[in-house]
């Protein structure tokens, strides 16, 4: 089960911090990944991390502005976004995949208004 958190409404240009918990698996083992939808449009993924070095891949709408990043002691995986615009507005969904296995989170709605 995964679990995000940190989503809100924020002004453009501003920051956020979300969190996804995982709880019932061995967390360690799964590579991670945070998705997005915006209303009308297909899911896509925003950020990468996997299981081992840990190698991150980002999509090229946010390079240079979120950052994901994980804690196998607390099971959490997090995703600082920076210098948020109207177009990030989604809800973000947390994932975990593995040979074989593939969770996804409940979402967490992010909005960026003034």
């Amino acid at each position: 089960r995964l679990v995000e958190s940190g989503g809100g409404l924020v002004q453009p240009g501003g920051s956020l911090r979300l969190s996804c918990a995982a709880y019932g698996l061995v967390f360690s083992r799964y590579d991670m990944s945070w998705y997005r939808q915006a209303p009308g449009k297909e899911r896509e993924l925003v950020a990468f991390i996997d299981s081992g070095s840990p190698n991150t891949n980002y999509a090229d709408s946010v390079k240079g502005r979120f950052t994901i990043s994980r804690d196998n002691a607390k099971n959490t995986v997090y995703l600082q976004m920076n210098s948020l615009k109207p177009e990030d507005t989604a809800v973000y969904y947390c994932n975990a995949r593995t040979i074989g296995l593939d969770y996804w989170g409940q979402g967490t709605q992010v909005t960026v208004s003034s």
